[in-house]
């Protein structure tokens, strides 16, 4: 996605978090990372201190890890921006 595109979605998303949700919430974040113990951390390290529950699941082969992050945030910017902070991870792919 290019710049503009991106800023679309996050604009689109923003919106639908403050139509369909109450805050301060609870989100889910679900993430697919390739299994690599040094990205796996990074994104566990965007989530610290956050009271975040955060579950891993390795994919059948193992190449892969599935984290999925429930966390208490207080607004919709919160949400988005703790998807900026993982995009920079590389490989990471945001469901």
């Amino acid at each position: 996605m290019d710049k503009k595109d991106t800023e679309e979605f996050y604009n689109r998303l923003r919106e639908k978090l403050l139509e369909n949700s109450s805050w301060p919430s609870k989100y889910l974040y679900k993430f697919i990372v390739p299994t690599d113990e040094e990205r796996i951390s990074q994104v566990h390290k965007i989530f610290d201190n956050t009271g975040a529950v955060i579950e891993s699941k390795k994919s059948k082969k193992g190449t892969y890890t599935s984290l999925s992050i429930m966390v208490h945030l207080e607004s919709p910017d919160a949400v988005i921006e703790k998807y900026k902070e993982v995009s920079i991870v590389e490989g990471v792919i945001s469901l």
